[in-house]
């Protein structure tokens, strides 16, 4: 069995003497683990950083065997974020989700495509509402889509200013009434456009209520990854 693809290299660890285990995430594999032979030597440690973009040649005997990768870099990503810690808790943040949410070898090329633009905008500027909505990507393509266009109660589309900690669904703010203060925010960065301070927070307030519930107590059945914590406190730092 041999397949070959693009993909993001998500984590490393290493495995006997001298190999790697790598997991990447493909657009037409979805997660996929293997051996890199040699993985752990200098030479390829430029080349297995997360984040890096790779061409992959995968190999096994069984399909359903670990098998061996053969990589080539396309292009790292790590290396342009040395100096700024949240780009660099980012990264580290979605590569951890991915692995601890997603189910091996099962496509999600819309999700795919998401992380691939978000780790491409992570060297410049503004990408913080773009990962807020790589949440959002994340929970719909896990099977909890959270419905923000329209509000739950009337309908409207206008006014949409809380989200139902239960349902997922947009309410608006005349709907919410005396039940506001038990909502959580909807801000609209959560759907399109730049995030401020107060906004960021208030959209990862959100996403991250219904990544404890849906993904961490339902569908996976362990805490979130430290990773997306530290994340959410460099972006919640004065």
């Amino acid at each position: 069995m041999d397949w070959q693809d693009e993909g993001i290299l998500l984590a490393i660890r290493p495995h006997g003497e001298s190999a790697a285990i790598i997991q990447v995430l493909t657009a037409g594999r979805g997660l996929h683990a293997g051996v890199v032979h040699g993985g752990g030597s200098r030479r390829m440690a430029p080349v297995l950083q997360p984040g890096a973009q790779l061409v992959l040649h995968w190999r096994a005997r069984l399909d359903q065997h670990l098998g061996s990768f053969a990589v080539e870099p396309l292009r790292e990503r790590a290396g342009a974020l040395f100096g700024d810690r949240a780009a660099l808790a980012a990264l580290a943040s979605v590569s951890a989700l991915l692995v601890y949410a997603l189910p091996e070898r099962e496509p999600h090329p819309a999700l795919y495509a998401a992380t691939e633009t978000l780790f491409d905008r992570l060297s410049g500027t503004g990408w913080e509402a773009d990962y807020l909505r790589w949440e959002v990507t994340l929970l719909a393509e896990m099977g909890f889509g959270l419905d923000l266009g329209r509000c739950a109660v009337t309908g409207e589309s206008e006014g949409l200013a809380y989200v139902s900690p239960r349902t997922g669904r947009a309410v608006t703010r005349a709907a919410a009434g005396e039940w506001a203060d038990r909502l959580l925010p909807r801000p609209e960065a959560l759907v399109a456009g730049p995030a401020d301070a107060a906004g960021l927070a208030a959209g990862l307030l959100t996403t991250g209520h219904f990544m404890e519930r849906w993904l961490a107590e339902e569908l996976v059945g362990r805490p979130l990854p430290e990773a997306r914590r530290r994340l959410v406190a460099l972006l919640s730092a004065p």
